[in-house]
Formats: structure tokens, sequence, C-alpha cells
């Protein structure tokens, strides 16, 4: 049988773990992986690797010297000089290059909830999305003028078995959040909790990849990838306190409140927050399942968390704790509450 040779830079995240997985099952793919080699331990044993950082360019192309793939996918390119690099690496060296931009480049808020791979991409409370957005305009501009074979993808709020989706948590991630909820404090939601969102477990985000790789179809055309359940901001929290068997004890703030107070303790809220999960979204998949009909929800979040919680507690390195974010969010609280007595 013979056999389709694939590029992950990066594959050790959240996202491509799954993905690269599922290709290492499948014989008629030859994987390979370009990273640094901090987190190859769970790479599948039939998995090449090549360790480097493509950063250092001119390694890169020595160590890519002579090779050749059908499917280029990049994960960690964040900045136009990143994808301007693999431009330079890449072009005339693969028959597509799949790039992962992000769901939350799209405008916020757009003229309608309902997403669509048409939406507008504009971002003015979140530099990372602006980067995005301009490494998808400088890649289309190469697709258009010398047929560099880009496919754009769109992820929304992916998750694994490591990580719990939450709308507010502190630099350390979501642990204290689940700290919280045990200990019967108040867990801060943004706005009302009643904005819609929608989480995709990571093996489900991968169907849909996997289905737009080596899709001629696909060549020179942004797809968003998402599962279909949409849940609010308190639906999430209070399937996360069901699964831990704990009451939700909820505390409503609202986003633009959040910004302006975490922006002091070097908390990004304006950017995750305005910029993105503040804002009700609803994706529609139409595109997606013309070229990948298998495209589908098998894991919901009520399971999804779940299995993250199954394994978050049996890996301690997973319970990272953070005493700055708890003490912030115990302020922010009393003030709101000091504010209400006072009125």
């Amino acid at each position: 049988m013979s056999t389709s040779k694939a590029l992950f830079i990066g594959g050790t995240g959240t996202i491509s773990s799954a993905i690269v997985r599922e290709l290492a099952a499948r014989p008629e793919w030859d994987v390979w992986l370009l990273n640094r080699g901090n987190r190859n331990d769970s790479v599948p044993s039939n998995v090449h690797l090549i360790t480097c950082d493509i950063s250092d360019e001119e390694d890169a192309r020595k160590k890519l010297s002579g090779m050749e793939f059908d499917v280029v996918n990049e994960f960690i390119g964040f900045t136009r000089p990143q994808v301007e690099r693999d431009f330079r690496l890449f072009n005339g060296k693969t028959r597509q290059y799949m790039y992962i931009s992000s769901a939350s480049a799209y405008a916020k808020p757009a003229a309608s909830h309902v997403i669509t791979e048409g939406t507008a991409l504009s971002n003015p409370h979140w530099e990372y999305s602006r980067n995005k957005i301009d490494c998808e305009t400088f890649l289309m501009q190469k697709y258009r003028e010398e047929g560099f074979p880009v496919t754009i993808v769109r992820p929304s709020h992916t998750y694994d078995e490591r990580h719990i989706p939450l709308g507010v948590h502190g630099k350390k991630g979501f642990f204290q959040v689940i700290k919280r909820m045990q200990e019967g404090k108040p867990v801060i939601i943004q706005g009302d909790g009643t904005s819609l969102w929608t989480v995709t477990f990571n093996t489900d985000f991968a169907t849909g990849y996997i289905g737009l790789m080596q899709n001629r179809h696909a060549i020179g055309e942004a797809f968003q990838i998402t599962g279909d359940e949409v849940l609010s901001w308190n639906q999430i929290y209070q399937t996360i306190a069901d699964a831990l068997g704990v009451p939700l004890n909820a505390y409503h703030v609202a986003s633009d409140y959040l910004s302006a107070v975490g922006d002091r303790f070097g908390f990004d809220f304006e950017g995750s927050l305005t910029g993105d999960k503040s804002v009700s979204v609803v994706f529609d998949n139409a595109k997606l399942k013309r070229l990948v009909p298998s495209m589908q929800t098998t894991v919901p979040f009520h399971r999804g968390v779940r299995i993250a919680l199954d394994y978050i507690r049996s890996h301690p390195e997973c319970q990272t704790e953070d005493p700055e974010f708890d003490a912030w969010c115990d302020k922010v609280i009393a003030v709101l509450e000091s504010s209400k007595n006072n009125f």
C-alpha cells in the first residue's frame, strides 16, 4: 500500500496530538513531527521525529533537506514572520499546507451570532487574533499569486483529557477554578452566563481535520471546525460542577469589569472575553460537512468533562494551583459585594 507523508510542526498540543495519534494508527500515513522534543514522550512509537527549533530557519532547512510532504501541518505559527518562514521552507515541497488559525479572528460581535467562514475577520480586542488574521492574509495572497496550496483551519474552544474549558481562569490554567468549586467558594462567570458557546473534544476535531487532508476541494479555502453542541456558560460551569459532585456557587461579573480589574494583574480578559468568549456564537459547519460528512459530536461535554476529570485526578502534574488567581477572585468578589452593601 502506498503511503502519504504528513509533517506536523508541533504535533504534541491539545489539538494536534489527537490528529497525530489517529494518523499514526492508519497504515496509509507516514507521520513526521518537527519540534524541540520537549513533549514527545506520549508520541506513538511509529512516528518519525525531527528535533529542531523551527525558528532556527537554517537548521530547519538542513534537517528537512531533500524531504517533501503530501501535507505540512502548522500548529505553532502565531505571527506573520513565522508563516513567511514556512513559505520559504515548504513552497514547492508540499502538496498542501494546513494552517491553524482561530475562530477568535471573527468580528466580535459579528453582524449575526451564526458564524460561517464568510463572517468578517476583525478583532480590535485581542492581538493574538489580529496576528492570526495577518497570517491568513499572507497565506491566501501566496495562494492567489503563486499557487501555494494552503488550507486555513479555524478552531474554536477545543479541549482534551488534560484540560477543562472555562471562561475565566488565571495564568496557570483551569485547576484553581476546579479547586474553588470543590471548596464551595464562589466561581466567577463572565456576564450573566447566558451567552452561547461551543466546546469541542480534540478527537472530534481530529475527524474534521483529517477529512480535509489531501482533499483537493480544501485548497485555497478556510474551514471552521467545531462540534455541534451549543451550551451557555452557565450550562458549561454547571456541567463541570455536576461532574465533580458539588453545588455550583456561581458569581456573575460583567466582562468589561473583569477586563479592567484583570489588566492590573496581567490577566488579558479583554482579549479572551471581550474579544472572544463573552459574545454568543453558533458555528454553522455546513461547509466542512460537505467535504467531511463524518464530522459530528461523538463526545458531548457531559462526557468530555468526566474524561478530563478522571485523567486530571490521576495525574498530579495537571493539578497546578494558582494562589494569585485565587486571591484575585476573592478580592473582586469582596469589592463587588461591598459596593452592593453600600448602595
